[in-house]
């Protein structure tokens, strides 16, 4: 493990193309959902609209976390819903982050 640093679990998934407003809801209350797991830290997602592919990665202060997050009873039924309407795909990584580097213009 590295002190102080995050780990990351990465969410890349292909949509299918049905079922799109069920999706949305159910995206925005996952995205409301991860913000209450203990040991959250922040996540960020993107989807390009015309391949249908997207990314989600959620930061966590460690591995109980993010099995926190796993078996949350509401995100079991997410995720049985992904499988079974929602994606033709996905992929999960979980890492420990190594490095973090920053930088913004000055003010």
């Amino acid at each position: 493990m590295n002190a102080g640093l995050p780990v990351a679990c990465i969410f890349r998934s292909t949509r299918t193309d049905h079922s799109e407003d069920e999706y949305r809801a159910w995206s925005k209350e996952m995205d409301e959902l991860v913000t209450t797991t203990p040991g959250y830290q922040h996540h960020v997602s993107f989807r390009d609209p015309t391949t249908r592919e997207g990314v989600t990665i959620s930061y966590f202060d460690d591995l109980d976390c993010v099995a926190r997050w796993r078996s949350n009873p509401r995100h079991v039924e997410a995720q049985e819903l992904g499988r079974g309407t929602f994606y033709e795909q996905y992929t999960i990584q979980v890492a420990d982050v190594v490095r973090e580097y920053r930088w913004s213009i000055p003010s």
